[in-house]
C-alpha cells in the first residue's frame, strides 16, 4: 500500500517541473512543523496576484503619459509619486524613475541578486535573475535587447542601471505614436513589464 500511495501522489504532482515539486515538497514539510500558516501562504499569493503586479506599474507610466506635471514628479521622486497611487511597501521603498526618449534606452538589472520593485512591478521574472541576464546586460546590452527582440538604431544610447538594496529602478518607456490624446486607462494595457524593464516596449496600437 505505501508503494501505491506514493505512486497516487508522483502522479498528482507529475505536471509540475522539478523546481515547482521541491518548493511544495517544502512547504508541506514547513506546515507539518507548524512554521508556516497556509491561510496567510495564501494570503501572500492572493496579494501578489492581484494587488501587486506590473499593472500597478502600467498604471503610473499611463499617468506619466497623459500627465506632464504628474511625468515631472515621477522623473524626481519616484517614491512619493508612485506611493501617490497607492503603491508602497517593501521593494519600493527607493525607487528612481528613468525616462527613455529617441536618443537613450535605459535598461534594469541587478548584477548581484534580483533586486526588484516589487510594488509596480511584481515578482522579477526567471530570466532577470539569471546568470546570463547579469552579467551579459553589463556587458553588452544591445545583444540582451536583440534577444528579446529590440532592435535600435545606432544612434540611440542604450544606459544600464544597477538595482540594489538601497536603490531599485523603473524604466519610463515612450508612448507609442499614434495615442496623442488617449486617456490613461487606454494607454495603460500598452505598457508591458518588460517595457519597464528596458528589455521591451509598449505594445503598439
Amino acid at each position: 500500500m505505501g508503494h501505491d500511495h506514493s505512486h497516487h501522489g508522483h502522479d498528482a504532482f507529475s505536471h509540475l517541473d522539478d523546481m515547482d515539486v521541491r518548493v511544495r515538497a517544502l512547504q508541506t514539510l514547513l506546515t507539518q512543523k507548524g512554521y508556516v500558516d497556509p491561510a496567510a501562504l495564501d494570503a501572500i499569493v492572493e496579494t501578489y496576484e492581484h494587488e501587486v503586479g506590473p499593472h500597478n506599474g502600467a498604471r503610473v507610466v499611463a499617468r506619466a503619459w497623459t500627465d506632464a506635471s504628474y511625468r515631472e514628479w515621477l522623473l524626481q521622486d519616484a517614491t512619493a509619486a508612485v506611493a501617490d497611487m497607492g503603491y508602497s511597501g517593501r521593494q519600493g521603498e527607493h525607487l528612481v524613475a528613468v525616462a527613455n526618449t529617441p536618443t537613450e534606452h535605459h535598461m534594469v538589472v541587478c548584477t548581484l541578486c534580483s533586486c526588484y520593485p516589487w510594488p509596480v512591478l511584481g515578482l522579477p521574472p526567471v530570466w532577470y535573475k539569471s546568470a546570463a541576464y547579469r552579467s551579459r546586460t553589463v556587458r553588452e546590452p544591445r545583444a540582451v535587447l536583440a534577444d528579446f527582440g529590440v532592435s535600435l538604431a545606432p544612434e540611440v544610447a542604450v544606459k544600464v542601471w544597477d538595482s540594489t538594496a538601497e536603490m531599485r529602478y523603473l524604466v519610463l518607456p515612450m508612448q507609442p505614436p499614434g495615442t496623442q490624446g488617449w486617456s490613461a486607462e487606454a494607454l495603460a494595457p500598452l505598457v508591458t513589464r518588460d517595457s519597464m524593464i528596458g528589455t521591451g516596449l509598449p505594445t503598439a496600437p
